[in-house]
């Protein structure tokens, strides 16, 4: 019922489109609507530094004139305006190249499941003011203040955002549900001039009553934006390196994004010949669900109204599927696996929502302490990643390691390796967090090269 109140009216408006589709010629059809409010609050030296505020409708149409398609949006709802939407798509659509992996769920494919009933996304609680939201903002700011070392916060801010969604077809799907989402995060800076060093925290959940205290949060980023200070270049060589749980997942990013259908259909990906193959350690799995309770990433069905189901992309260690919507499922000659995402003015294309690598047995200073010399990183900027070779070189910063100690803070150094390579000797710790929708422990990778002073 809760979500019924926030949907009911983009019900309306998607139905009304396809309406207004099949008048104008559309011999098939889908919408979505996307309707959400949001506030932030921006704190500095005590101040508020920007407030804002956002409330808006989005609607978006996709349609069909034989293998010819074509998508629209607006934020319009006046019938008049639908009707315009429909026939100028309906036009771009007569005009498209032909695709013929085009194309609607057949109604056999379609998710039973179509509200969020028990994934728990939305917070019922009421929508929290400004002037709760400011003092978040500023009990951050003043704990991160407090910290000796800190020379100055950058900012401290404190956001909510809440979105109702509703998806329609005319091969018969009908379906919806709301989310919302509590943030804090704080940035404090340590040292002057030239010396300074930055660091930062963040913590977001779906309800309130799960969010971190605001002040230690703060607290959080002032002790890191300290430790970092006084940092210096490293030494060059070959290394072994430690992603800090905090940027580990964009390893398995890397992963993600080379199983995606879309490279994988255009041959652009360094794992388009590895169906089947070794591309993790044996033992180590990576699994997606995306029906977990109270999860950012969590749905109920995708945005082709196919049913959401928890997989293993990798199991001990092999490949096992692609990341597909219905369009690269049928160029690569397979079945969709209910990735789609979308938004309201572009078709469908796949990726994951919760995935969560396999965690090891060991802590994060247990491997500091196998690792002997190298270096922990905890902040990654810049890319150069070959998407056909996986080659792969980030800017990094972090902490020198020596005899499993952390001996001094290091930046403006340079990580490469082969991501093939790199992600088939990985060894995991324990230290997930389990409510994020990543979840990925700290993640040691041996030889590495490492390019400082």
């Amino acid at each position: 019922m809760f979500d019924d109140q926030l949907t009911s009216p983009l019900k309306s408006a998607t139905n009304a489109l396809l309406k207004a589709a099949k008048a104008a010629g559309a011999e098939a059809a889908d919408a979505i609507a996307i309707e959400g409010r949001s506030i932030s609050i921006d704190m500095r030296k005590g101040g508020l530094e920007q407030a804002e505020r956002a409330e808006g409708l989005d609607l978006g149409l996709r349609v069909f004139v034989g293998n010819r398609q074509a998508c629209i949006s607006s934020s319009d709802t006046r019938p008049a305006t639908l009707e315009a939407m429909a026939a100028r798509a309906v036009a771009m659509a007569r005009e498209a190249p032909d695709d013929p992996h085009a194309g609607l769920a057949e109604t056999a494919q379609l998710a039973m499941l179509r509200t969020a009933e028990g994934l728990e996304l939305r917070d019922p609680a009421p929508e929290p003011s400004p002037e709760a939201l400011q003092k978040d903002a500023r009990r951050a700011e003043a704990a991160a203040e407090a910290v000796k070392g800190v020379t100055q916060v950058q900012s401290a801010s404190a956001a909510y955002e809440c979105r109702a969604i509703w998806l329609a077809a005319t091969n018969g799907f009908q379906g919806g549900y709301g989310r919302s989402s509590r943030h804090i995060s704080c940035v404090a800076i340590s040292g002057e001039g030239t010396g300074m060093e930055r660091d930062w925290a963040a913590e977001s959940r779906i309800f309130q009553a799960d969010l971190p205290d605001a002040a230690e949060i703060g607290q959080l980023a002032a002790a890191r934006a300290v430790a970092r200070h006084g940092a210096r270049r490293p030494k060059t060589g070959a290394w072994p390196v430690l992603y800090d749980e905090r940027i580990a997942g964009s390893l398995i990013g890397h992963l993600l994004n080379a199983i995606n259908g879309s490279s994988v259909a255009r041959g652009s990906s360094w794992l388009r010949d590895a169906m089947g193959e070794a591309v993790l350690p044996k033992g180590i799995s990576l699994r997606e669900d995306p029906l977990r309770a109270r999860r950012s990433g969590s749905r109920p069905f995708d945005a082709e109204g196919l049913q959401s189901r928890a997989k293993d992309l990798v199991a001990d260690g092999v490949l096992q599927s692609w990341v597909l919507d219905l369009a690269t499922a049928r160029k690569l000659g397979l079945e969709s696996t209910a990735n789609a995402v979308r938004g309201t003015s572009a078709p469908p294309s796949p990726s994951t929502s919760n995935v969560l690598l396999t965690q090891g047995t060991k802590s994060q200073a247990d491997l500091l302490a196998e690792m002997g010399t190298g270096l922990l990183v905890t902040s990654l900027i810049g890319a150069t990643i070959n998407a056909t070779t996986g080659d792969y070189s980030r800017g990094a910063s972090g902490f020198w390691v020596e005899n499993g100690e952390i001996v001094y803070p290091v930046n403006e150094c340079t990580i490469a390796g082969n991501l093939r390579e790199m992600l088939g000797r990985i060894i995991p710790a324990n230290d997930a967090r389990d409510h994020l929708s990543s979840v990925v422990p700290s993640l040691l990778v041996e030889g590495m090269t490492l390019a400082g002073d």
